[in-house]
């Protein structure tokens, strides 16, 4: 079990923009949640993904129709190979900078319960957010393909909706949680020296799915036709969804180290 301290922290006015937008205090002191730095997320991400789904609007079927087009490889495979390169690039970076920078044992252990429940507050906050875009992915994008196959023909693995869903939304999912994981576990003092066997799963969820994918796409260019989502091939696609029901279980794991914190005499000192 985490140690709970009352250190006094810094005043508001030593802290970083960065720090003050994500681990915001009222005047007392007390944190609250991060609704500007959410706000301004959820903004730039439904901006973000409304221009994405509108270069698929206006590209999908003038030049998405049929792979071996050079106009598809100008127009979507140059993207694919964007995409993938830029997915690539921040997990190469984004795992060894959280990994590098993290704080030592004693400092993480040493964290004011104030600040516990300040960085509790960011990542439910957050995780509405993420909440937000993963229907809004579902959908546009889930309900997208499935319309795609139904009224096109399959030449590939490579279609403008696969382009943007299983190779560009679900692998950049994956490299959020991933990044997100091993931040909480290096950041947080209720995880220091243990793992979160629900976020665990929950994080690898996407990842899990890769393997489906690549039989999916195997089957459906050499000897699957049918598109319903009840196909055989598309069973393993649950895989996601189950492993994003773990969620449930680091609710609780949270909600056990809050309950605690919030016992704790002057813990919003």
């Amino acid at each position: 079990m985490a140690a709970v301290t009352n250190k006094p922290v810094a005043p508001s006015s030593e802290r970083s923009f960065i720090t003050r937008m994500l681990y915001p205090k009222d005047a007392e002191g007390l944190p609250r949640a991060p609704l500007a730095a959410a706000v301004s997320v959820a903004v730039i991400a439904a901006i973000g993904l409304g221009l994405y789904r509108w270069y698929m609007e206006s590209t999908a079927f003038t030049v998405g129709l049929d792979y071996f087009e050079p106009e598809f490889q100008i127009y979507w495979m140059s993207w694919f190979y964007g995409q993938i390169a830029v997915l690539g690039i921040v997990g190469a970076i984004g795992v060894p900078w959280v990994w590098f920078t993290r704080p030592s044992r004693e400092e993480v252990m040493a964290m004011p319960a104030s600040d516990e429940l300040g960085w509790y507050m960011m990542v439910f906050t957050f995780m509405a957010v993420c909440s937000f875009l993963v229907v809004c992915v579902l959908g546009i994008w889930v309900e997208a393909d499935a319309a795609w196959h139904q009224v096109t023909i399959r030449d590939t693995d490579f279609t403008p909706t696969h382009i943007q869903l299983f190779y560009g939304l679900i692998p950049g999912a994956g490299v959020g949680l991933v990044i997100g994981l091993l931040w909480l576990h290096t950041r947080m003092p209720y995880y220091q020296g243990r793992v979160s066997v629900p976020l665990l799963i929950a994080g690898s969820a996407p990842l899990l799915i890769m393997p489906n994918l690549g039989y999916n796409e195997w089957g459906h260019t050499f000897f699957y036709a049918e598109e319903l989502f009840a196909a055989p091939v598309h069973w393993g696609f649950v895989v996601l969804g189950w492993g994003l029901f773990a969620i449930t279980g680091f609710f609780l794991e949270c909600f056990n180290r809050i309950l605690v914190l919030t016992k704790l005499k002057g813990a919003a000192a």
